[in-house]
């Protein structure tokens, strides 16, 4: 099976050896390929939608799997009972869909000793609420798919400093590895930031005025991440 950048990406920041519970499992694609790597022995295909799920069973089928990747039918983690998983995927879907998943499933979650997740948006959010909720960011990784840029993190249980905005926007340990990928993602805002401030010092309504001043206030941001990465 070949997985695109961003499930390779996902799936490499799942510890070997662990049960793995996919959320959102889509097509199945992540647990499929860890066990055919030999990097996990069973796991849980999870998705709030039959749909999903049934292309997850006929591919689980196609590749044999029967008997170590079992599919349920779940929001989130309710259909996933405390101590089944160690690891648990939340990858593909908005942060704020995330947060509400890592909300609603504290209990069992409690029981599992890590988490992969790749926000689509509002990753500051996601980070923040780690943060606060006694969670710890100890990896992160970043790819460039078909011109997104996809970052992404390896979370367990534990105290970590708080995080500046800097740090929330960009992440942690990206910043700390002056990940080359962030590298091209700042780059690329700060080209559309300079571009777009441009643009709105030219018009001279009060909505561009007040536009203008939320993108030089971003572009600041992206020049700090910058400078902490150098």
């Amino acid at each position: 099976m070949q997985l695109s950048n961003r499930l390779l990406a996902v799936s490499e920041l799942v510890t070997d050896g662990v049960r793995l519970a996919d959320v959102g499992t889509d097509h199945g694609y992540i647990p499929i390929w860890l066990i055919e790597q030999g990097r996990i022995p069973k796991a849980i295909a999870m998705d709030i939608n039959r749909g999903p799920l049934m292309r997850a069973q006929e591919n689980i089928r196609a590749h044999g799997l029967e008997d170590k990747i079992e599919t349920r039918l779940s929001d989130g983690v309710t259909a996933l009972c405390p101590g089944e998983s160690d690891s648990v995927v939340i990858a593909g879907m908005g942060g704020g869909l995330v947060i509400k998943i890592l909300k609603e499933g504290e209990e069992v979650l409690k029981t599992v000793s890590e988490l992969v997740l790749q926000p689509q948006s509002d990753i500051d959010r996601v980070r923040r609420f780690l943060w606060k909720e006694g969670y710890r960011i100890t990896s992160e990784h970043m790819v460039l798919e078909e011109g997104k840029y996809y970052p992404m993190m390896h979370v367990v249980h534990g105290e970590m400093e708080e995080l500046s905005d800097i740090e929330a926007l960009y992440g942690p340990c990206l910043l700390r590895d002056r990940n080359e990928c962030l590298k091209l993602y700042l780059d690329r805002e700060q080209r559309n930031m300079e571009k777009l401030t441009e643009g709105l010092r030219m018009s001279g309504t009060q909505k561009a005025k007040d536009r203008l001043a939320e993108v030089e206030s971003a572009l600041e941001k992206v020049k700090q991440a910058k400078e902490k990465m150098a």
